[in-house]
């Protein structure tokens, strides 16, 4: 990865000097005039940056739209490797911020450490799901094993070879969630319908698989994508930020052999042009959970209580079928259905280690 920092960007009204040279934040006064102009609100990527079309992208509109709506000052940096993750928290700091939101798991040491030395400011962080949450920060987790379940079902109706597949970026629970939940939904139709669609890239019982080991690099993603192709999956599942774009590009590659199913956000939204190979989308309700976090501090209603989302309160959601939606059996649409039921019910308990547990 690269060990630099891009300068961090500016939404709005303030400029920040590039974090890594520790240069003063300066303040540029323009504009103005908004109900909350003087209440920072501020977000740290990880290493996918905010245009993703993904993980950060999602999060990064709920930010945008809490700004909005409530009229206050954005300030964010996009981390462009792990490495920038305590630099860019830092500068979120001494830029005043009023509450800090974190983009992701891999950023919980840089926010915990933030948060213990910084008691009067509030932190948010998407993908944590602490035992014991710190007094001033408010963790967003998502139990997206129960869409992805859903998701593994999708696939393994629409396999024609009979094998799907697989991968993820790095090896952390937010990501082997969606693969736990994935390969546990093609057990269950294979357990209902006398089935033997195989799953490739990843074991659930071992927790074992392929993964690029990074979030960024799509060469990565397609080679690995293409790996699974050639071992006869005609649909395939990544589970790795833009890496897993790569993925995409290998089931576009096929002229229409290979088909895929995004995560995080509705692909056909945040990648168009891969909407002709995505079957569905394992939405995360990253956007909803970071507006309301964001609110909850502006409105003095701030808790450091775990959210989750579910397919419940629709903090997840498998995503419209798009162009395909003519092509997925209406059986198959009741079934897929019916296993929303089943799981809100607790009649199906999933049995992923990696879904966030209400602290």
């Amino acid at each position: 990865m690269k060990k630099y920092v891009r300068g961090l960007a500016i939404v709005g009204v303030l400029t920040l000097a590039v974090a890594a040279c520790g240069s003063k934040p300066a303040e540029n006064t323009a504009g103005g005039g908004d109900a909350n102009k003087d209440f920072k609100a501020c977000m740290v990527s990880d290493s996918g940056g905010f245009d993703d079309k993904s993980f950060n992208q999602t999060s990064y509109e709920g930010f945008q739209a809490a700004v909005k709506a409530k009229g206050l000052t954005p300030v964010k940096a996009e981390s462009k490797s792990d490495n920038d993750y305590p630099t860019n928290m830092t500068a979120m700091v001494a830029a005043k911020c009023n509450v800090i939101v974190a983009v992701g798991f891999k950023l919980e040491d840089a926010t915990d450490k933030a948060a213990t030395a910084n008691p009067s400011i509030k932190f948010a962080i998407v993908d944590s799901a602490p035992a014991k949450p710190i007094e001033n920060i408010k963790p967003l987790g998502f139990n997206t094993a129960q869409s992805s379940f859903q998701a593994g079902y999708l696939a393994a109706g629409m396999s024609k070879s009979g094998k799907v597949g697989t991968f993820g970026g790095v090896k952390i629970p937010p990501v082997t969630i969606f693969m736990d939940g994935f390969a546990e939904g093609v057990r269950y139709y294979n357990k209902q319908k006398s089935k033997n669609v195989q799953v490739l890239g990843w074991d659930d019982a071992k927790q074992a698989g392929l993964f690029t080991g990074d979030f960024e690099d799509k060469a990565k993603g397609k080679n690995t994508g293409q790996n699974l192709i050639t071992q006869g999956a005609d649909i395939i599942f990544p589970v790795a930020g833009p890496s897993g774009l790569g993925g995409l590009q290998a089931a576009q590659a096929t002229n229409g052999k290979v088909n895929a199913i995004w995560v995080d956000t509705d692909g056909c939204v945040s990648a168009a042009e891969y909407c002709s190979v995505l079957i569905s989308s394992v939405k995360k309700g990253m956007d909803v959970a970071v507006q309301d976090a964001i609110t909850s501090v502006v409105d003095n209603k701030f808790d450091n209580k775990q959210f989750i989302g579910t397919l419940e309160n629709g903090g997840t959601a498998l995503a419209p079928f798009h162009d395909f939606d003519s092509k997925v059996p209406a059986e198959l649409k009741t079934e897929l259905d019916q296993i929303k039921a089943d799981i809100i019910s607790g009649k199906i308990v999933l049995e992923s280690k990696a879904q966030p547990k209400a602290s």
